[in-house]
């Protein structure tokens, strides 16, 4: 069946990697295997929005319409998808050697993850081509906004995570109504059993960049960044990396922004790709100058949402990285704990894992030179720590009622 929608100012889909132009008002997922860009008429955006009227817009993701796919017209299922915090961290900047570094705080969101950006465009999307039905693999964060939002819609989401998913991510999908399953293996496992079921029920599959509407839900990140840097974008941005739709999509902002003449500058901030040294592809594959990454073999990471083995995305991520002059970092797997127990402390902020991972590549750019003090820094808190209980060990003290004991303060 053909499914048919109208999007705003969009003006084709067109193939990431040979330029392939397909028609926007169809379906599309990939084409020949690779990820589909959203392409928009910029002049159009431009005539009908301004930096200006931004701001007697609601502060949701959705000030930004006229440069998303949702038709304009319709209202979208939402749950409210704030414009999340950018917050100065004058104590942790001064613990790892810097003096302006800024942490954007994803955890604010529904969910209490950046994926509800993505997932809340790609099911109004999916919901647009008459879907009812959604179907994704996860490490965990993403499986629960998926959950979410096909709970507002009323529709089904089939749900697929390695048997060692945090906890709270299985919970969470289990209550908003979500088929949720265990598959003993990697994301990539879960992957696999989501393509052989997509067709057989009738799903429209949900997988990170397996559509083109999760990235442009992720690029809200770099449009509220600009935004909320009064239009001069930061020197750095340093993101935890696994299937990288939220870099990509972040780089697509800045570029359509450029276009658009929105920004103060035409200088463009270094995106640092952060992985683990547990699981590492993109970082594999700057090092050595290619354009795909292979897959990782026996991946582990004390983050889930970085322990992506085979991006398909990977030349989107890598192309991006190396066209703002950045670069991609993997840090010790073993450290991740510390640093997230470091950057909770410093900032009272609920760091999860992957911007954990962030604060230990901070220490590798600054010991390589490869950021200096006074630059301006961002990092991204994806998710919130309390969708992970397994980072921090429950080791409390006990006291006994019946023999108070005087607690051992912290001089």
């Amino acid at each position: 069946m053909t499914r048919q929608a109208q999007h705003g100012f969009v003006t084709s889909l067109e193939s990431a990697w040979d330029g392939t132009c397909l028609d926007a008002n169809l379906e599309h997922t990939l084409h020949e295997g690779r990820p589909l860009w959203v392409r928009y008429d910029l002049p159009g955006v431009g005539r009908a929005a301004s930096r200006e009227a931004l701001a007697a817009r609601p502060l949701t993701m959705w000030r930004y319409r006229e440069l998303l796919p949702f038709p304009l017209g319709r209202e979208p299922v939402s749950l409210q998808e704030a414009v999340t915090p950018l917050l100065r961290t004058d104590r942790l900047a001064a613990e790892l050697g810097f003096r302006n570094l800024w942490i954007k705080d994803e955890s604010r969101l529904p969910t209490g993850s950046f994926k509800d950006r993505g997932m809340a465009v790609a099911v109004n999307m999916a919901l647009g081509f008459g879907r009812r039905r959604f179907i994704a693999p996860t490490n965990g964060n993403a499986g629960g906004a998926l959950a979410a939002y096909a709970s507002a819609a009323g529709a089904e989401a089939f749900v697929f995570m390695p048997r060692d998913t945090p906890t709270p991510n299985v919970i969470e999908c289990m209550q908003y109504g979500a088929h949720t399953y265990f598959v003993d293996g990697l994301i990539s496992d879960c992957g696999r059993i989501t393509r052989d079921l997509t067709e057989e029920l009738d799903c429209f599959d949900m997988s990170t960049l397996k559509e083109p509407y999760r990235i442009e839900g992720k690029k809200t990140m770099g449009l509220e960044l600009a935004e909320q840097c009064d239009w001069s974008l930061p020197d750095v941005i340093v993101y935890p990396t696994g299937g990288g739709t939220g870099l990509i999509g972040m780089w697509k902002a800045f570029g359509e922004l450029r276009e658009l003449g929105w920004l103060r500058a035409d200088t463009l901030p270094r995106m640092v790709a952060v992985q683990s040294d547990g699981c590492a592809p993109i970082v594999r594959a700057f090092e050595a100058g290619q354009r795909l990454a292979e897959p990782w073999e026996n991946a582990r990471c004390a983050a889930p949402g970085i322990r992506v083995p085979s991006a398909v995305g990977d030349f989107m991520i890598l192309d991006a990285v190396r066209d703002s002059g950045g670069c991609a970092v993997a840090v010790p797997d073993d450290r991740i704990a510390t640093w997230q127990r470091l950057g909770t402390g410093l900032t009272g902020l609920s760091i999860c894992p992957e911007a954990a991972a962030c604060i230990g590549a901070l220490i590798t750019l600054r010991d390589r030179d490869l950021v200096a003090p006074d630059e301006k820094i961002v990092v991204f808190n994806t998710a919130s720590a309390h969708k992970y209980d397994h980072t921090y060990p429950c080791d409390v003290p006990v006291i006994d009622p019946s023999r108070p004991v005087r607690p051992q303060l912290r001089l």
